[in-house]
């Protein structure tokens, strides 16, 4: 549809975009599974992650300049703003400069997953020579997870079926379980009897998160994204584990794109599909089984 032109205010830029990141938050937005948490004004622009360039800049804004190229998040519910679009809105303090060395589609593809994987790393302390075993490995978060965790020194364990596991140890993963092959926990624990330092789990429900918790040995950390994690029965089991929150900040975005272009962070674009063929795109995306990311040619 055909909306005004937005305008940028105090602490705000205008971009025009070349590339939004689809996400499945931003399908989760549509259904409204968040109820009064996140108002929505109408019509609703969905989309969170975006790459472009400046347009304009409202009073205030220091760090950027008209023409610069930049990436970040875009979706703002409460003002009906978002990125699969030409121009958008986003604050200051949620862009920063993309990286040189790839282009806009690569940069939409980072900003919500890239963040969410390094934050991860930082909060279970992954570290040289811990063993690290990722769930719904293959996915956005869990590409960049794998890649970040890896370049820390841990061993990596990633879950992938066996036409991924190729790309999988590209990406640094030291070797792959395949989920559709039988239950993750007995491979791991056959594979490894002391176990792994650290779950991450991007997939599975309590039930299933709980039966993932036995690779962990004692002492370890086991985390959930998706808000499968009970405190109390980990304590209860000598683990360290929470629920997932993500922290976003344009000094991350900068040390992303600073990977980047340092050769030291691969981003795996898996589709790239027009803006007209978002509906798609975003109910393809509900299954849960992407490899890598799905962007918008705007």
């Amino acid at each position: 549809m055909d909306l005004p032109q937005p305008e940028p205010g105090p602490g705000e830029v205008l971009v025009r975009l070349s590339a939004a990141g689809l996400n499945p938050v931003d399908w989760k937005i549509a259904d409204g599974m968040f109820g009064d948490a996140v108002p929505a004004a109408f019509p609703l622009v969905l989309g969170t992650d975006g790459a472009g360039e400046v347009l304009a800049i409202g009073t205030g804004v220091r760090r950027f300049t008209v023409g610069d190229a930049v990436f970040g998040q875009f979706q703002r519910p409460e003002q009906g703003g978002g990125s699969y679009c030409e121009l958008a809105v986003a604050e200051e303090s949620r862009i920063a400069h993309a990286a040189r060395s790839v282009t806009y589609a690569t940069s939409a593809a980072l900003p919500t997953a890239g963040m969410t994987a390094y934050n991860l790393v930082e909060e279970t302390r992954i570290s040289e020579g811990k063993r690290v075993l990722i769930v719904g490995a293959t996915g956005g978060v869990g590409t960049f997870a794998t890649q970040l965790a890896a370049g820390r020194g841990a061993e990596v364990i990633a879950t992938a079926r066996a036409s991924n596991a190729e790309l999988m140890r590209t990406l640094g993963a030291a070797e792959t379980v395949d989920h559709t092959a039988g239950p993750v926990a007995d491979q791991v624990l056959a594979a490894h009897p002391d176990g792994v330092d650290v779950l991450i789990d991007m997939t599975g429900g309590p039930e299933e998160f709980g039966e993932l918790t036995r690779t962990v040995r004692d002492g370890g950390t086991a985390v959930s994204l998706i808000g499968s994690a009970d405190a109390d029965d980990l304590t209860e089991h000598n683990l360290r584990g929470f629920n997932f929150v993500n922290r976003p900040s344009p000094q991350l975005l900068e040390i992303l794109a600073g990977h980047i272009d340092a050769g030291r962070l691969t981003v795996l674009v898996g589709r790239e599909v027009s803006l007209e063929q978002a509906p798609e795109a975003l109910a393809a995306s509900r299954t849960g089984r992407a490899q890598g990311k799905t962007v918008l040619a705007i």
